[in-house]
C-alpha cells in the first residue's frame, strides 16, 4: 500500500532535502510551506502522517497539530529546534504522535515515520461494527471512530490520538492496573523513559474530564509502583 506524507516547513531547502530523502525510503510525499498550504494538500489529497515543523510563520505548529486532531487516522510527527522536555512533552500534549529534535538524522526520522505508521492510530478510524454505537460508562460516551468523548452533560470534544488510546486501554482493562510501559506502548509506540512525563500529562487531561462524573463514578488511579487504574463504580461500569 501506497503511503503518502505530507512535509509542512517553510525552510525551502529543508522542505526539498526532507521529501526528497522521504521519497527516495519509498514514500509518496507531498509539501507545504505554511498551515494554508498544508491544508490545501489536506483537501486535495489523502494523507496518512503529516511532518510538521514547529516553528512557522503565521499559525505556529502547535496551532496547525490542534487542528489536525480533527481528522481520524492521520498522524503527525512534529519538527523543533527546541528540543527540551518541555518543548517535546508540549508537542505531544497536542496530538503529535512523536517529536523530533532538529538536527537530526535522515534515518532516524524515516525510523520514527515507520514506527508511528505501525501503531494502533491506523486502526483507531476503523473500529468493528460492534465499537461504532460508541462505549458508554459512568455516564460519559466514547465514539471509536471520531475517538469523540460525549460527556455527563452533553458536551463533546474530540481526544487528542494519545489521550484516547490511553482510555481505550484502560477501559479495556476492566479493573486491572496497566503500567506506563503498557501505556507508553500503546499510546505512543515506544517504551517509557526514565523522565518521560508523557503518559502521566494523558493521565492529568482524562482525569479533569472525568472528574464531570457524578460522584466517584469514574476514577483514574494512581498504583504506586505499578501503574493506572480505571475504577468505575458498580451502576456506572453495568456491573
Amino acid at each position: 500500500m501506497s503511503i503518502t506524507l505530507l512535509v509542512v516547513d517553510d525552510d525551502d531547502e529543508i522542505r526539498e532535502l526532507l521529501c526528497d530523502y522521504l521519497s527516495d525510503a519509498g514514500y509518496q510525499t507531498l509539501a507545504a510551506a505554511d498551515g494554508a498550504q498544508m491544508r490545501e494538500q489536506l483537501a486535495r489529497n489523502k494523507v496518512d502522517l503529516v511532518v510538521l515543523d514547529l516553528m512557522l510563520p503565521g499559525e505556529d505548529g502547535l496551532s496547525l497539530c490542534r487542528q489536525l486532531q480533527a481528522q481520524p487516522g492521520l498522524a503527525v510527527v512534529m519538527l523543533s529546534a527546541k528540543g527540551s522536555t518541555l518543548d517535546r512533552i508540549i508537542g505531544l500534549e497536542v496530538g503529535a504522535d512523536d517529536y523530533v529534535a532538529k538536527p537530526f538524522e535522515p534515518r532516524e526520522l524515516v525510523a520514527r515515520i515507520k514506527a508511528v505508521l505501525r501503531r494502533p492510530q491506523r486502526l483507531d478510524s476503523q473500529a468493528d461494527e460492534s465499537e461504532r454505537e460508541g462505549q458508554v460508562f459512568a455516564g460519559f460516551r466514547l465514539d471509536h471512530v471520531k475517538r469523540l468523548l460525549t460527556l455527563p452533560d452533553g458536551q463533546a470534544l474530540t481526544l487528542p490520538r494519545s489521550d484516547y488510546r490511553v482510555l481505550r486501554e484502560l477501559l479495556e482493562a476492566n479493573n486491572r492496573v496497566l503500567s506506563r510501559d503498557h501505556l507508553t506502548r500503546s499510546a505512543f509506540g515506544r517504551d517509557h523513559l526514565p523522565d518521560d512525563r508523557s503518559v502521566d500529562m494523558c493521565i492529568s487531561r482524562l482525569r479533569q474530564q472525568l472528574r464531570r462524573a457524578p460522584g466517584d463514578a469514574a476514577q483514574i488511579l494512581t498504583i504506586r509502583n505499578e501503574g493506572y487504574l480505571l475504577s468505575l463504580s458498580r451502576a456506572a461500569s453495568g456491573a
